[in-house]
């Protein structure tokens, strides 16, 4: 599961260019912006209006997006669910820690959150919702693909990783979501040295100001990092006296999944 990528091209083996555009309209859609414009889409795309409305027509006439008339916009379709059901990467992991992750929830009142390596970021493979849904991170929604510099999870999966994925997730954009989040890719190297001595992570206010987050790493039957779990609510749920609160809920949920791991 660690260090999951994607398949390099292979030399000598032309890409169709259809296809290229049509994945890179796909994958301009996120949590974040659900909802895109004919002249969004293009300039994500770099590409002129009248092939962007083709593929689109084209990924509409598939069921794969969908044409909002009122607003003007296009977003993705019911088809794309379909695909999803049939993705393999992290099944196990999931079926195994999604239990697990609904008991740190009912014992901690916190959203809980599954994170794995994937292309020099960290993918979230599967959350619960908090019961107080005011403090809920829907920011992270799953399936969903996040920079390694903010975030208990994301933390994790940084320090954890191979030194070569490391350096694949620090040389790509580090936003600087609060003014508490660190971009600095030297400083994260450190930091990624500090996590996996002490096998824990706090973050407060680097994500949103007010909020933090915990998360310790999930480890195999060989010993090898598969996985972050991590939780996120008010600082205060989260911190008591400058200390990390439910730091024994936690590693025992990662420890009962690593435990299952192992029985597979």
């Amino acid at each position: 599961m660690a260090g999951q990528s994607r398949v390099p091209a292979k030399p000598g083996v032309p890409l169709v260019r259809a296809v290229a555009r049509a994945v890179t309209l796909l994958k301009a859609f996120t949590s974040d912006r659900p909802r895109l414009t004919l002249t969004e889409l293009a300039q994500i795309a770099e590409l002129d209006k009248g092939t962007t409305r083709r593929l689109l027509h084209t990924l509409a006439v598939s069921g794969l997006i969908q044409f909002d008339e009122t607003t003007q916009q296009y977003m993705l379709d019911a088809g794309i669910f379909e695909m999803a059901s049939a993705v393999q990467v992290g099944r196990d992991l999931r079926e195994i820690a999604a239990p697990i992750l609904a008991d740190v929830t009912g014992q901690t009142s916190t959203a809980a959150f599954l994170w794995v390596p994937h292309d020099g970021a960290a993918l979230c493979l599967d959350r619960i919702r908090a019961p107080m849904l005011q403090i809920d991170a829907t920011w992270f929604a799953v399936g969903a693909l996040t920079p390694l510099n903010c975030g208990a999870g994301p933390r994790i999966v940084l320090a954890y990783v191979s030194q070569e994925e490391r350096e694949r997730g620090l040389s790509g954009e580090l936003p600087r979501r609060t003014p508490f989040s660190e971009t600095s890719a030297a400083k994260l190297r450190k930091a990624a040295g500090i996590i996996r001595q002490r096998g824990w992570e706090l973050a407060e206010n680097d994500f949103f100001v007010g909020l933090a987050a915990l998360g310790v790493p999930v480890f195999d039957r060989e010993g090898s990092f598969v996985a972050a779990l991590s939780i996120t609510s008010l600082t205060a749920d989260i911190v008591k006296d400058g200390k990390p609160r439910h730091l024994k809920v936690l590693k025992r949920a990662a420890d009962r999944i690593g435990a299952r791991l192992r029985a597979i």
